[in-house]
């Protein structure tokens, strides 16, 4: 099954005492490595300038192999009535929409690619799981 890392293993993996071997160890693994524009997103935001080339690289290197995960706008519809449905669940302030927003286009891109998300962020997964059919896993670093 193809996976996906969430921006949390990328942070992680980047930090000081991190592991970016296993960023890198992923693409030679039999389970193909996909990389969501939201993440990128995510990444370009929180980068130094001196980060921005190993992102470009990043970005050419995923569009280049064919997987690059863009959110469709089925993604976008379903995102906004999940993000709905748990607000009304668990009440807009406990769910905190706008932080859920881009880990809510991640998992309905993933879900609807069949791409497994892998993440240092359980606790969103595992909420965003429960209203979707997302397939997520999460790992410490």
């Amino acid at each position: 099954m193809p996976i996906l890392f969430d921006s949390s293993v990328y942070i992680a993996a980047l930090r000081p005492g991190g592991n970016p071997e296993l960023v890198a160890q992923r693409w030679a693994m039999e389970s193909p490595l996909w990389l969501s524009s939201v993440v990128l997103e995510e990444l370009y935001v929180g980068a130094r300038p001196g980060d921005r080339r190993a992102l470009e690289k990043l970005e050419r290197d995923f569009e280049k192999a064919g997987r690059l995960l863009v959110p469709n706008l089925g993604d976008w519809t379903a995102a906004g009535k999940m993000l709905a449905a748990i607000a009304e669940k668990h009440g807009y302030e406990t769910i905190g929409r706008a932080r859920l927003t881009n880990d809510t286009l991640i998992a309905t891109s993933a879900a609807r690619m069949g791409i497994r998300v892998v993440t240092v962020n359980a606790r969103d997964y595992a909420l965003l799981a429960g209203f979707c059919a997302l397939q997520w896993e999460a790992r410490g670093l």
